[in-house]
């Protein structure tokens, strides 16, 4: 699943934003009604190209645009999420061979973005949180933070799911310190929360626990 994270020169966005916006935008895409059949059995437009995703190898890639670039990628089938003034899309899945060549050319690497100080979460926010101490480039926190949404989704009941989605899959994104990452390490062990552990293709080693949301009460 290619990602696109808006992230203009001159004025970036917050980084904890821009995941926030890739997080929200991949399970938005996820659960649209056009990966879905409707109610006459017919699949819905994307649904073939996501299965053929969820079958296989499940991958992100983060890239940047600005722009024109970035106007182009709207026009790639997919999910834009704006969250804060920050943007992010999500592409529907296919072959590598096959992206979009709007999409391929635009930069994976070579730009990242200051860690900030969000504040407080909102009471009933899922919380996403990052390993601080593995030091993951705005890409790679996007791509990860993106398949914690998606397990996220499927750790719900239907629901907690609905009010999710009623709620327009918003979450928050949060750098964990070592204390807390204990903690929540722990939770998962109890079944109170869910991880991603990373393949290590890029950047962390295999096996990398790279986030961990909490599951709503």
């Amino acid at each position: 699943m290619p990602l696109v994270l808006h992230i203009a020169k001159a004025e970036p966005p917050a980084r904890s934003a821009v995941l926030q916006a890739a997080a929200t935008a991949t399970v938005t895409l996820c659960l649209d009604e056009r990966v879905g059949t409707g109610e006459d059995g017919e699949p819905g437009p994307w649904r073939g190209d996501y299965l053929a995703w969820t079958g296989a190898r499940i991958r992100k890639v983060a890239r940047r645009a600005r722009g024109a670039q970035w106007l182009a990628a709207q026009d790639v089938d997919g999910v834009t999420v704006d969250v804060d003034g920050a943007q992010a899309r999500a592409l529907v899945p296919g072959p590598v061979g096959a992206l979009d060549p709007r999409i391929r050319r635009l930069q994976i690497g070579g730009t990242d973005l200051d860690h900030d100080s969000p504040g407080d979460v909102a009471d009933g926010v899922p919380v996403l949180w990052v390993d601080g101490s593995l030091g993951m480039t705005v890409g790679k926190a996007a791509a990860q933070v993106g398949h914690a949404a998606m397990i996220l989704a499927g750790a719900m009941t239907t629901e907690q799911a609905w009010r999710w989605a009623h709620d327009d899959f918003r979450c928050a994104v949060r750098d964990a310190d070592p204390d807390r990452w204990a903690a929540l390490v722990d939770a998962v062990g109890a079944g109170r929360a869910v991880a991603v552990r990373d393949a290590g293709f890029t950047e962390v080693a295999p096996g990398s626990t790279t986030v961990v949301a909490e599951l709503p009460d």
